[in-house]
C-alpha cells in the first residue's frame, strides 16, 4: 500500500445518497426525504454532546443554517442543501447525540423534509468521495 493511500479516509459514502460540499446527504428516495450529515463529517466533529434541530414545519431554503452540531471540539452549524419544509426531526437524535457519530447514515439521520425542489443540485457518491479523498 503506497503512503499516499494510507493517508486518505476510508470512508463509507452510500451510493443511494445525494451529497452537498458541506458534507450532508440527502436521501430523496423517501418520502419525505432525509437529511443527515456524512461520516466524514461526523468523524471530523468527534463527539457529539448537543443537538439543537429545527422546528417542524419550519419552511427552509437551500444553504439556510437549520440546526446546531456542538461536540468536545466546536459548535458546527447544518447547513441544508434542499429547500422545502421540516415535516421531522430525529428527537432520538437530540436525547443521544452519540447515535449521529455512530450511526450517520442509519438511526443518525437529522430531519425529514418535503422538498421544494426535485432536482437539487447535489453530489454523487462518487463526486463527494472524491472531495474527501482530496
Amino acid at each position: 500500500m503506497s503512503e499516499e493511500n494510507e493517508n486518505k479516509p476510508n470512508l463509507d459514502v452510500p451510493e443511494h445518497l445525494e451529497y452537498s460540499d458541506e458534507h450532508v446527504w440527502v436521501d430523496a428516495s423517501t418520502e419525505p426525504a432525509m437529511v443527515g450529515i456524512t461520516e466524514y463529517a461526523a468523524d471530523q466533529l468527534g463527539e457529539l454532546v448537543y443537538i439543537d434541530l429545527p422546528e417542524v414545519g419550519t419552511e427552509v431554503q437551500a444553504g439556510d443554517e437549520v440546526a446546531e452540531l456542538e461536540s468536545s471540539k466546536a459548535v458546527t452549524p447544518l447547513v441544508t442543501p434542499v429547500a422545502g419544509v421540516i415535516r421531522y426531526v430525529n428527537s432520538e437524535a437530540a436525547d443521544d447525540p452519540g447515535i449521529v457519530t455512530g450511526d450517520p447514515y442509519g438511526e443518525g439521520w437529522i430531519f425529514k423534509i418535503e422538498l421544494e425542489d426535485d432536482e437539487p443540485g447535489l453530489l454523487s457518491s462518487e463526486e463527494y468521495a472524491n472531495i474527501v479523498a482530496e
